[in-house]
Parts: C-alpha cells; sequence; structure tokens
C-alpha cells in the first residue's frame, strides 16, 4: 500500500488480521458462555471508573493492547441483555449476524443521508422498511426511515402528524398558525415519549388528553370520542390519536380498529406505536390483536426489541411517505444531492430529524434474510409461550400472585405465605416489599426483572423478547424470586 501520510490511526493488513481475529474469538467466546455468567456484574459508577482511563492520554497505545483491555473491561464489568434470564425493560437478545453486520457497516462507513454518498445503504434501507411493512402485516407501499429507537420512532411521526394536520402556515409561523388550541389523544398508559414530543415541538404538555383505560389497560374509545366531541365544542384543534399496540408495562393493546374509525370521523392523524409489540402480527394466532392497524397513518416499531436487532434501530412506517418530505425536507443551496443519471434518487435526510447517518439498516436486513418469516414467527411465538408459562408457574405458586400476561409481558407479586388466599392484604407493605424485592433481585445478578404498577399494585414484570430464554430458565426465575421474597420478607419482618 502506497503511504502517503505516516499517521498512528492506520492499522497495518497484517495487524488488523491479527487483532481482529483476536476480538473475534473473545466475543465468539463471550456469546458462547453468556448463560453461565451473571445478568450483571452490579458495578457501582466508582467501581467503573477506577477501571476506565482517569486522564486522555498525551501519547498513543497499540490498538491490539487496547482492544484486549476493552473487551475485559466490557465483559467482565457489563449488565448483559443477551442473557437467558434477562427479562427487564424491552431490549432483546442481540443477534450475532447484527453484531458482524454493525462491523462491517462501520468499516464501510456510509451515509446514509443521500442516496450519492450511500448508493447501496440507501436501497437496503429502502427495502428493509417494505420488508417491516409486509412483515407486520400492513401495504408495502408505506414508507418510511430507520431512526434510532422509540421514542425517535414515534418524534418523527408526531412531527408528520402536526405538519399534515395543521394550517398551511405552520411551517413558517410554527404554533402561531394554529386557530385553536391543539389536541392529542392518547390512553393512560402510553410511554412518556408523549410528553417529550408535545414539550420539544411546542404544544405543550396541555395538549394532551390522557383518556382512561379499561380493566385490560387499554383504551376506553368511547371517552375518546366524548373527550374529542367537548375539544371541538370548546374551540380547541384536535390533531392526531395515538393507538398502543403493546404498551410497555403490561403488553395491552388497544382497539385499534374502533380508534381508526373515530381518527376516520373526526380527520385525526391516526398514529400506532407498536414500537414493542407490533412484530408479533407476524404470528397468525395473534394477528387479530391487531386489526385495524392498517388504518394507521403511521406506525412507530423497533427492530432493537423483538426483531432481536443490536441497539440501535427503530423505524417509523407512514402510509403516504410524502407527508414526511413535507415535513423534513430542505433543500439549501450546499446540498448536491439531485437524481442519479435521471432516476429518481430518495435522499433519506429528507425523510427525519437526521442529516448524516449511520447504516442502521444492514443488521436488520440481514436479520430478516437469516431467520426469514417463518424464523421469525417461530421465536415471537416461543417468546409470548414462555411467558405464558411464567404468569401459569406465578397463579399456580403458593407464594406468588399472578396479575397480568399480554404478548410477552407478565407482571405478578410475591406475597408471603401466611397471606394464604386472604384477599385483605396490606397492599402498602406488599408494594413496599415487591419494590424492595425488585432492587435486590436486579443487583443480585441471577435474574434481571424490571416493575410496573398494575392496578395499584407494585409487581415484578417479565418481559421475554430474548431468544436464548428457555423453560428451564423461567422455572429457575420462579424459584429465584421465591428464595429472595422470602429472604426480603423476613429480614423487614425482622426490623419492625
Amino acid at each position: 500500500m502506497n503511504k502517503i501520510r505516516n499517521n498512528p490511526i492506520e492499522i497495518e493488513k497484517e495487524e488488523f488480521r491479527r487483532i481482529g481475529y483476536q476480538l473475534i474469538d473473545d466475543i465468539s467466546g463471550f456469546i458462547s458462555s453468556i448463560d453461565a455468567k451473571p445478568v450483571t456484574y452490579n458495578r457501582s459508577p466508582s467501581q467503573i471508573q477506577q477501571k476506565i482511563a482517569a486522564t486522555l492520554p498525551k501519547n498513543g497505545s497499540p490498538a491490539g493492547e487496547l482492544l484486549t483491555k476493552t473487551t475485559e473491561l466490557l465483559i467482565n464489568n457489563s449488565l448483559f441483555n443477551g442473557h437467558p434470564r434477562f427479562l427487564g425493560y424491552i431490549t432483546s437478545s442481540a443477534t450475532p449476524i447484527g453484531a458482524l453486520a454493525d462491523l462491517l457497516a462501520a468499516a464501510v462507513n456510509p451515509n446514509v443521508g443521500a442516496h450519492i454518498l450511500s448508493p447501496v445503504a440507501t436501497e437496503i434501507e429502502k427495502q428493509t422498511i417494505k420488508w417491516l411493512a409486509e412483515f407486520i402485516g400492513v401495504s408495502p407501499k408505506y414508507g418510511g426511515v430507520l431512526v434510532s429507537g422509540g421514542n425517535m420512532a414515534n418524534f418523527t411521526a408526531f412531527l408528520a402528524a402536526i405538519t399534515a394536520k395543521a394550517p398551511k402556515a405552520y411551517k413558517t409561523k410554527g404554533v402561531r398558525s394554529l386557530t385553536g388550541n391543539p389536541a392529542v389523544y392518547c390512553a393512560k398508559s402510553t410511554h412518556a415519549w408523549i410528553e417529550k414530543a408535545a414539550i420539544l415541538f411546542g404544544l405543550g404538555s396541555d395538549a394532551i388528553r390522557w383518556i382512561p383505560c379499561d380493566s385490560a389497560n387499554s383504551m376506553k374509545t368511547t371517552a375518546l370520542e366524548e373527550k374529542i366531541e367537548e375539544d371541538l365544542n370548546n374551540g380547541c384543534l384536535p390533531i392526531m390519536v395515538v393507538g398502543t399496540a403493546g404498551d410497555v408495562s403490561t403488553g395491552a393493546i388497544d382497539d385499534l380498529t374502533e380508534i381508526g374509525k373515530i381518527c376516520q370521523t373526526y380527520d385525526l392523524w391516526y398514529h400506532i406505536d407498536g414500537a414493542y409489540g407490533v412484530p408479533a402480527a407476524v404470528v397468525p394466532q395473534y394477528r387479530g390483536l391487531f386489526n385495524g392497524m392498517e388504518q394507521a397513518d403511521s406506525i412507530a416499531l423497533d427492530p432493537h426489541k423483538w426483531l432481536y436487532s443490536p441497539l440501535e434501530a427503530g423505524c417509523t412506517l407512514v402510509k403516504d411517505p410524502k407527508h414526511l418530505t413535507d415535513t423534513f425536507s430542505s433543500h439549501p443551496e450546499y446540498y448536491n444531492f439531485g437524481s442519479e443519471e435521471g432516476e429518481f434518487a430518495q435522499n433519506f435526510y429528507e425523510y427525519g430529524l437526521q442529516n448524516s447517518r449511520g447504516f442502521r439498516a444492514l443488521k436488520v436486513w440481514l436479520g430478516l434474510q437469516q431467520m426469514g418469516r417463518n424464523g421469525y414467527e417461530k421465536l415471537i411465538r416461543e417468546d409470548i409461550q414462555l411467558a405464558e408459562l411464567l404468569y401459569m408457574l406465578a397463579d399456580e405458586h403458593p407464594q406468588l400472585q399472578a396479575v397480568s400476561q399480554n404478548l410477552s409481558i407478565t407482571t405478578f407479586r410475591y406475597v408471603p405465605e401466611e397471606y394464604g388466599s386472604d384477599d385483605n392484604f396490606d397492599e402498602v407493605y406488599l408494594n413496599s416489599l415487591n419494590e424492595t424485592l425488585v432492587h435486590a433481585l436486579q443487583r443480585g445478578g441471577e435474574v434481571f426483572l424490571s416493575n410496573a404498577i398494575v392496578d395499584q399494585k407494585y409487581c415484578l414484570r417479565g418481559c421475554i423478547v430474548n431468544f436464548r430464554t428457555s423453560e428451564k430458565d423461567i422455572r429457575d426465575i420462579i424459584e429465584i424470586v421465591v428464595r429472595e421474597g422470602r429472604k426480603m420478607h423476613l429480614n423487614l419482618q425482622n426490623k419492625k
């Protein structure tokens, strides 16, 4: 190789091969033994700080030495969401092919903001978006853009909704162009992104109409319509309704068909937050839960949740992609990103908030090809069955109370044996006990569960979006929770 510059940042071919092979060997060993490790090492911030470089070095260090040290640092000090007993939050075990895809994408380093900067990457992202639409059962004519995750996927749709439903002067005059107080509608169980969006994009949190939920944690559509009518009578400006396809606490799904009808009646933008749950539509026996999804103007979904893609990978799908370019497109004179030889060239900077964009689509695209529709259907179905098993085992155990189960999320709680079948529980104590138990389990390293408040009960929450979790893991989790719950209960009683 002809060297024009002598610099320490380049790595010669043979050296790159040697340290690259060593890194792949280390990663392979980590993946193959992940189930033998604790779910988390539970290092404190100060403990971690002692292990990493404290000051910016004046002189550099050899790349191989740095990678060896950093591999050891990550593998021995992390929380592993790929561990089979990680059921916390909604972060999936990541596909190994996705990790390799990220390495390849970083090596080529395309800027997927404009076609001329990323010809192959742009076409792969376009195909990935089409495949995702087909995967969840809506028209492949939906367009969209890959983003970092659920917040950004929902934000992108939120901005498109405002632009589409506000007066034409909105893009120049902003909120000053609105003829009434804007209103957006969502269930009380909707994820906190909606508050961020309303605040960050100028509507204010008062614009949100929190619609009550029924006993199944789904939006009450009669209350939704009543609130829209009330707002119209008060001179407000209804803009959009957000339906949820798998809420993050319990996995509940709104009545997507009825919400769609209401949106059509009142000419409102219909957005579905399916960041977690919507991939389950690929399983025929659960497809009916998502009826009405095809009415949506926009849908958010996260491949890094239930398609097992490595972070980061979210997606916004829009029925009419022109709404995205109407919202985000601009053409400064220094953007020379025209069509290629007379053909239309899609430039993704016109479809979302980012100009410079990494090649997120590659890991999703390769995962869809490695697994195929049938492979994902099998894994997602098995995740749901494991969540059902967790619920059943909790329901059968004398020291556990099963609370809810939807999709791959189960909530339950520890109830001391002396409570028996008496429903007159000391709810304040049980809530405190289970909150303390969640924190202890998260620190302990045997299992990682999160929490949910369901019907005013503080619950342990397991979300299975993990292709490594097995039936044995679920049975082990029950034993761990009961053992640690009993220990926690005795400790609290002794302190009284």
